[in-house]
Parts: C-alpha cells; sequence; structure tokens
C-alpha cells in the first residue's frame, strides 16, 4: 500500500467550529446531509485524509444530528477520534458501506456530495436514493474553507518561507542551470524543497527557453543555453498546506526584447497584488494585472488566469478570473501569476502567494522580483 501524507493536526474544538459553520450554511441551502470522502473537505472537518482506495470511506454529516465516519475497518486504526465532532462506523469485508452510507443518510431531498467522491459511489449511492437530489459539497464547504483562520494562514506563511528560501539558492546560483537539463534542475528544486521542510512536491516545473512559452511544461531533456530565460515554478506541501512560487532567471544578460516584456509582467503582478483587497471582486484583480499586459501590447500572449486559491490544496476557490464576480474576503488566500508567453520564443511568469486582510493584502513571498542574471 501506498504511504498518505497525514493531515494537519487540528484539535476537536477547531473542527467542531468548522462543522457548525458548515451546518449554519446547510440550512441555509437547504441541504439535508453532506457526505464527504477523498478530498480536502474530509481532512479539513475531521483530521483525516482517507487514502483513494477502492474502499469508501465517507463522513456523513447531517444538518441536524451526530456526524458518523464509515470507514473501512482496516482503515480505522488510523483516524484520531474526535468524541462529540464524529463517530467512527468501521465496516467489514463482507458488509457494503454504500448501503451503509444510504442507511446513515436518511432519505433527504438534497444532500451535498464531496466533490472528489469517486463517480461509482455516487452512482451506487443514486441507485439507493433515486429520490434525493445531489450537489457539490462545494456549495457549502467551499465558502468555509476559503476564509483561513490564523493557523492557517501561519501554516501558509511558514510553506511560504521554505519556499523562498528555495528560490533564494536559485537566485544565488547554488542551483546550477548551465549544461543541465530541466528534468535535473527540477529534480534539484525538488530536494531542496524537502530539505526546507515540505513533507512532498506538489509539482517543480523547469522550462528554457521555447519550452517556457508552454505555461504548464513537463521538464525534460532540453539543455539550459546561454541566453535561456529559465522559468521556475514550484510547490509542495507542508504541514497539510501548500506553498506556491515562480520565479524567472536569465543565464547571461537578456536581450531588450526579454527585458521589456519581464518589465511588463513585473508591473503586472504587482498591480494586481495592490488591488487584492477586501471587498474586490476576484475578476477585478484579474483584470488589473491583465490590463498592464494587454496596455503594453501582450494581451494574446497572457491566456490563463491571473491567479486560483491555496490552502489543503494547491489549486482551490478562490479563482482570481474574469466572471468570477465574488468579492474578496479577510482570509482567502491565492497566487497571484500574470505571465507572458512568446511561441517559439520564451515564456515568463511571476507568482506570490498573497493573503486577503483587513489591513490590506499580504504577500507571503518575499524573494526579488527582479529578473536576475546568472552567470
Amino acid at each position: 500500500m501506498a504511504a498518505q501524507s497525514s493531515a494537519p493536526e487540528v484539535s476537536s474544538g477547531v473542527l467542531a467550529a468548522r462543522i457548525a459553520r458548515v451546518r449554519e450554511a446547510m440550512g441555509q441551502q437547504g441541504i439535508e446531509v453532506v457526505l464527504l470522502s477523498v478530498g480536502a473537505d474530509l481532512p479539513y472537518l475531521t483530521g483525516y485524509t482517507a487514502m483513494p482506495l477502492e474502499r469508501l470511506t465517507m463522513l456523513v454529516l447531517p444538518q441536524q444530528g451526530d456526524a458518523v465516519m464509515v470507514v473501512p475497518r482496516l482503515e480505522a486504526p488510523r483516524v484520531t477520534e474526535h468524541p462529540g465532532v464524529f463517530s467512527l462506523r468501521p465496516w467489514n469485508e463482507t458488509e457494503d458501506p454504500v448501503a451503509i452510507v444510504a442507511e446513515l443518510m436518511g432519505r433527504p431531498s438534497l444532500a451535498a456530495i464531496g466533490d472528489r467522491t469517486w463517480a461509482q459511489f455516487l452512482v451506487e449511492l443514486q441507485r439507493l436514493r433515486s429520490s434525493t437530489r445531489f450537489e457539490r459539497s462545494n456549495v457549502v464547504v467551499g465558502p468555509v474553507r476559503m476564509r483561513k483562520d490564523q493557523a492557517e494562514i501561519d501554516a501558509l506563511r511558514r510553506a511560504s518561507s521554505a519556499a523562498d528560501r528555495v528560490a533564494r539558492e536559485l537566485h544565488a546560483g547554488h542551483i546550477p542551470l548551465a549544461g543541465r537539463t530541466e528534468a535535473q534542475v527540477s529534480a534539484d528544486i525538488s530536494a531542496r524543497l524537502i530539505a526546507e521542510g515540505h513533507d512532498k512536491v506538489n509539482f517543480a516545473i523547469v522550462a528554457t527557453g521555447p519550452n517556457a512559452a508552454s505555461p504548464h511544461h513537463e521538464p525534460g531533456p532540453r539543455l539550459i543555453e546561454d541566453g535561456d530565460v529559465v522559468l521556475c515554478d514550484f510547490g509542495g506541501t507542508m504541514a497539510g498546506y501548500c506553498s506556491d512560487i515562480t520565479r524567472c532567471v536569465s543565464l547571461g544578460e537578456p536581450s531588450n526584447q526579454v527585458a521589456e516584456a519581464y518589465a511588463v509582467l513585473r508591473a503586472a503582478q504587482a498591480a494586481g497584488v495592490r488591488s487584492a483587497v477586501v471587498g474586490t471582486s476576484c475578476e477585478a484583480v484579474d483584470a488589473a494585472a491583465r490590463d498592464v499586459i494587454v496596455e503594453a501590447g501582450y494581451g494574446e500572449y497572457f491566456f490563463h488566469r491571473t491567479g486560483h486559491g491555496i490552502g489543503l490544496e494547491e489549486h482551490e476557490d478562490p479563482y482570481i478570473v474574469s466572471g468570477n464576480h465574488r468579492l474578496l474576503e479577510a482570509g482567502h488566500a491565492f497566487s497571484i501569476e500574470p505571465g507572458i508567453y512568446l511561441p517559439g520564443q520564451f515564456g515568463m511568469r511571476l507568482e506570490d502567494i498573497v493573503v486577503a486582510t483587513d489591513a490590506g493584502p499580504e504577500a507571503l513571498n518575499h524573494v526579488d522580483h527582479s529578473l536576475v542574471v546568472i552567470g
């Protein structure tokens, strides 16, 4: 069996408060029961991360009444019990866990089920509860998870600081680039993230030269050469919470075209961060960064959203994108990462994690935002 990274330790009091907030949202939306399996919603409310097995683990959380976690008996020893928050219902190999869940949930008119739940379990539940309409759990748990408490912000800050230390090593030339492949540099960055306290690496994009024009380029065998812009976008999970940072370096003095484009990018990223104040819409933050790039003539070369939420998952709500009218609230955490990508030539992106606070936007990454020249 594969090992699973543990969820962050959370007290019973914090879990109970989170469940109370979810139940309040359930009452407002007429949702009678929430069903959570694999994914980040389950550890957020219980402190337990379910392994992605064919054996069903599911929290049955009614709007009123006791919450019960249905869990394979062989997995039950991994669960830290929180009396008064939820109870355990271990199931044996000869039992039908979906039938157990169906019995516990009753016959609600409207239920919310975890966004990451395997389709096979939802299909079987729909067969057993054909009169129940199923909604995504994101409608009730999502807004609660979006508002990070101080402990979560502190965890994000520590993860970001660890990623910063790796980025500083990149800027200082301590991560060799010339003559190495993208894949080798990616492996080096990954090892340093672990050395700086991360439990796992979620991604370590290293894209050079024309490869950097593909935002999610997979590091490969291309050798890094003089004159290359090297885009490094990396992050991982540390004590349950994620980091994510992007910095670019130039191997040798950049061309005038690259330097000009990077100056535009840096101004756009700073504008996005400045605009991320409580009460501003997510799409307005996207526009603040995007408008700088458009006005400089690079609009067609910035074709992804400006940012994504971050927390227990590397990508979660709120998304900083046109069309998202959600207003930022204190405790929302997200990336600001505009990019400029010229096909066949070069690509660049600049990213910080930002938290919206009542005192203004707080950037959690503090590494130099310049296009640092290496060599």
